[in-house]
């Protein structure tokens, strides 16, 4: 069972490559962020015609998510997060998929630092991390997948230094991923790659992807009763060198069935 996450970044201008990614990858379970799209423009034809179901939720130019699966519908079990009913950003999406809970997440970007975009990145955040908690105490097997707009670790940027004042990379979002791993949740690209800087996304600019000045910010955590089940993981950074790509690779775990 191969479940992926994939940012992008605008499902519209993006569909030809979503396809052909689909087509050449063929996941079993697919989550997407970074819609720009109203619920009405999403391409479920589109999606359908490839042999896909899908949920969705999505917001008009910005934000968006959605939960695919290979030759069967998802059966959804929760739109946004819960404890702020005013949260109108369509950031969150679970279902369930073939005996496991998938949650779809896109989290706030928060810059700059400081600002009320990063206080609501910090509250949403205090959600998901109840949310998770929530997850895990269940005992089945859990997969939160997305875009998580953290960089763990020094290893997980090109260069740190450039990006203390981010708000992508400050301690207390750090702590609160390295809390998400102490709690018992896997992550399932550092579990394979322990020693290696891998990235998940390059910018469109300065010839970042060329020259791998990359981030890791796009992340699958595995519950231990999904984790005990995973064979492997990566990343399919070679369709971010296509043309006209998204700015993200989609990563990817298998689960043994």
């Amino acid at each position: 069972m191969r479940i992926a996450t994939f940012n992008v970044n605008g499902i519209i201008s993006r569909l030809p490559r979503v396809l052909e990614w689909l087509a050449e990858t063929q996941p079993d379970v697919v989550c997407l962020q970074e819609l720009k799209a109203p619920d009405e423009r999403f391409p479920a034809a589109a999606i359908e015609r490839a042999g896909y179901g899908a949920i969705w939720q999505g917001q008009k130019s910005w934000n968006g998510v959605a939960i695919l699966a290979r030759g069967a519908e998802p059966i959804e079990v929760m739109r946004g997060l819960p404890g702020d009913p005013s949260d109108a950003q369509s950031r969150y999406l679970e279902a369930a998929v073939q005996g496991v809970l998938v949650a779809c997440l896109y989290a706030p970007n928060g810059n700059p630092v400081g600002s009320p975009k990063f206080e609501y990145k910090l509250r949403w955040y205090e959600r998901f991390m109840a949310r998770a908690d929530a997850l895990l105490a269940t005992g089945h097997p859990v997969v939160l997948a997305g875009d998580y707009n953290i960089i763990p670790t020094d290893m997980d940027v090109y260069v740190p230094d450039r990006w203390r004042d981010d708000a992508l990379f400050q301690p207390v979002l750090k702590e609160g991923y390295a809390h998400l791993i102490h709690r018992g949740w896997r992550d399932a690209l550092r579990a394979r790659y322990p020693d290696e800087r891998i990235y998940t996304f390059w910018k469109h600019w300065r010839n970042s992807y060329a020259r791998d000045a990359g981030l890791r910010i796009d992340h699958i955590l595995l519950s231990p009763s999904a984790a005990a089940r995973m064979q492997d993981a990566g990343v399919d950074r070679e369709h971010r060198g296509r043309e006209k790509p998204s700015d993200h690779g989609a990563v990817w775990v298998t689960l043994q069935d």
